[in-house]
């Protein structure tokens, strides 16, 4: 993503003319400078009563202090640095050749495939497609082009003949994949880690290519014992340890309970202590884990999304509570999926309050966290929410089904997560889709059409406050489908950040490289370019966070300088390092390709967001979590 649509003109009786943009310099080349580009995938209405002429339904002004949607950078609790923002962002490691489903809309790819993003085309290496804005009014379904505004979901071996006609005559591109989650396979180990010795800290052999493997507890003295004075250590280092079927499994979380931190992947769902690492709890689950919303409930309570039974095809459709403060497990309910889309589409999870939210295509249903109870399922009428994004208030992603029974309109609207009713409405363009939540309060809202990309941004009300324009272009922020993940949540995002007033992102990045980058930040009232930073020298940046009047970032490793946390002031100019990683360890923080990362009480939290292997058992020793701290 290059470059967010140029700024929307005056309002024009009432609502402002809309018309598509000329692309700018640079346009789908990645290069740098601002595109000319007027109208984008919104009306500003020239009244309160909100765009198209229809009031979006207010309750009134929330008022909630800022808060991003995702889970990265932004604390979800009352914790200092606890959670992590909700902010898309590169990690300055371009992942090579994910095993992800690609974007609908594209022909289908085997794994090992590059990713293709949701909903915009891959124009080459390095190039993203120019930002540019639409001609007409109300939306499509989010996340690409897909036939139900949801996301279709990989291994299922239960579609016929009939299935496959139906969704050819609908003009929907589906990817069908077979094998499940590759025979059933069981996980054969633990995780290896260096809060918990391993029996022998000697190299051992890999039996996938008979090089020596270290153990984690080895590699974390080697790394510390090359520390410089003022580097940070390596508190502990963790290895997959479990043997995953062919294409790999999903790693989900970290999530924060105190001080433990928690992750769950494919069986198995296990509580680490932050500091050292010492495993505090594991819980094996029934089935593997295939779906969970990005941050947990307030007190520590998470709903994970897992499939029916162990067979190779079987239906995610089965939630699981777990309490992330002791390990203990609690109601475990299974939902009903109907239907051709539902039973395709990939789960978009959330948390909102008490509610957990599962989302699919062409509906959402609703459960009490505490018990399990439904709350809601779906809305009244041909609009349907498909994905929450998780945080106090309930903003969700709807399709509206057409003449033509296809899921093309799209809204964003907010939802009462205790009620499920509709409390605001607000309609976007033809063609547009909501591609994810970039933050919530304030809520800032990333728009794609096949080739094009906006930046909404929406008063607390519903009503339309600004779209994002202007600044060096070559912007740069990462969701699951560019961090290998095959998540489909709305709020899986790195590399912004929001505050009450200003927007950031980061420009290109790029793996190892010795360069800068810069940090640009945003009006959000006016969406004007407000100033750009640079990097720390010889390394590039991404936003974490606003924290304590300091945006905070999380700066790239390159082949000779260690990675770590720093801090700019939120009105630009020069960056300080808080944390910096040892440079002898910058080739291991190096090999976590496109990692989760999260700031929390002083230490740098580092996950891989999905494992897998090309050959052998490679998965098993490959490194998954690392921690950097005094």
């Amino acid at each position: 993503m290059s470059q967010p649509p140029g700024q929307q003109p005056p309002p024009q009786g009432g609502f402002g003319a809309p018309y598509d943009p000329q692309a700018g310099p640079g346009a789908g080349t990645g290069g740098p400078g601002p595109s000319p580009q007027p109208a984008g995938p919104y009306d500003a209405p020239a009244q309160p009563a909100g765009p198209y002429g229809q009031p979006p339904q207010p309750a009134g002004p929330y008022g909630q202090p800022p808060q991003p949607a995702g889970p990265y950078g932004q604390p979800p609790q009352p914790q200092p640095g606890y959670g992590y923002p909700p902010q898309p962002g590169p990690y300055g490691q371009q992942p090579p050749q994910p095993p992800t489903q690609p974007g609908y809309g594209h022909p289908p790819q085997g794994y090992g495939y590059p990713p293709q993003g949701y909903g915009h085309p891959q124009p080459g290496a390095g190039q993203l497609p120019p930002h540019q804005t639409p001609t007409q009014q109300y939306g499509a379904p989010p996340g690409g082009p897909q036939g139900g505004g949801g996301r279709f979901r990989s291994g299922t071996a239960k579609i016929v003949g009939a299935v496959l006609a139906v969704a050819l005559v609908a003009g929907v591109g589906i990817w069908f994949a077979v094998g499940g989650d590759g025979g059933g396979k069981e996980p054969v180990a633990a995780p290896t880690h260096s809060g918990k010795p391993t029996a022998s800290p000697s190299p051992t052999g890999s039996k996938a290519i008979g090089k020596p493997v270290v153990s984690p507890e080895e590699e974390t003295r080697t790394i510390n014992a090359g520390a410089k004075p003022g580097e940070a250590k390596v508190l502990w280092l963790q290895k997959g340890g479990v043997d995953l079927p062919p294409n790999g499994a999903d790693v989900f979380g970290p999530w924060f309970a105190g001080d433990t931190v928690v992750k769950a992947m494919f069986y198995t769902v296990s509580g680490y202590s932050v500091s050292d690492g010492t495993l505090r709890w594991s819980f094996r689950l029934p089935a593997q884990v295939c779906a969970a919303p990005s941050q947990p409930t307030a007190d520590g309570k998470m709903v994970l999304a897992i499939k029916h039974d162990t067979a190779n095809d079987a239906s995610c459709d089965t939630l699981q509570m777990i309490d992330l403060r002791t390990g203990k497990p609690g109601w475990r309910k299974a939902f009903v999926r109907k239907g051709v889309w539902d039973e395709l589409s990939n789960l978009s999870m959330s948390i909102n309050a008490g509610t957990v939210t599962v989302g699919r295509a062409s509906r959402s249903e609703g459960f009490r966290v505490s018990d399990g109870k439904q709350i809601f399922r779906g809305q009244p009428g041909k609009c349907q929410p498909y994905g929450f994004a998780s945080g106090p208030v309930a903003i969700a992603a709807t399709s509206c089904l057409n003449d033509e029974y296809d899921y093309k309109d799209q809204q964003v609207q907010r939802i009462d997560p205790a009620t499920g009713k509709v409390l605001w409405t607000y309609k976007l363009k033809k063609n547009w889709e909501v591609s994810q939540f970039y933050s919530i309060s304030p809520l800032v809202v990333s728009l794609k059409q096949p080739d094009k990309w906006g930046i909404l941004v929406l008063n607390d009300d519903g009503t339309y406050r600004s779209q994002l324009s202007g600044g060096p272009g070559d912007y740069e922020p990462k969701c699951d489908a560019e961090l290998l993940s095959v998540s489909k949540n709305l709020d899986n995002c790195m590399g912004v950040a929001a505050d009450a007033n200003t927007f950031y992102m980061g420009t290109k990045t790029g793996m190892g490289t010795e360069h800068s980058n810069k940090i640009v930040a945003f009006d959000l009232t006016t969406g004007k370019y407000r100033w750009s930073a640079d990097s720390p020298q010889g390394q590039t940046a991404i936003p974490l966070r606003v924290e304590n009047g300091k945006l905070l970032m999380y700066v790239n490793p390159t082949l000779k300088k260690g990675g770590g946390i720093a801090s700019l002031p939120l009105t630009g100019g020069t960056s300080q390092i808080v944390l910096r990683h040892p440079a002898s360890g910058a080739e291991m923080e190096l090999g976590l390709i496109g990692p989760r990362i999260a700031y929390v009480g002083g230490r740098t939290v580092l996950m891989q967001a999905r494992l897998s292997g090309i050959t052998g058992d490679e998965e098993v020793d490959a490194r998954s979590m690392v921690v950097f701290g005094n």
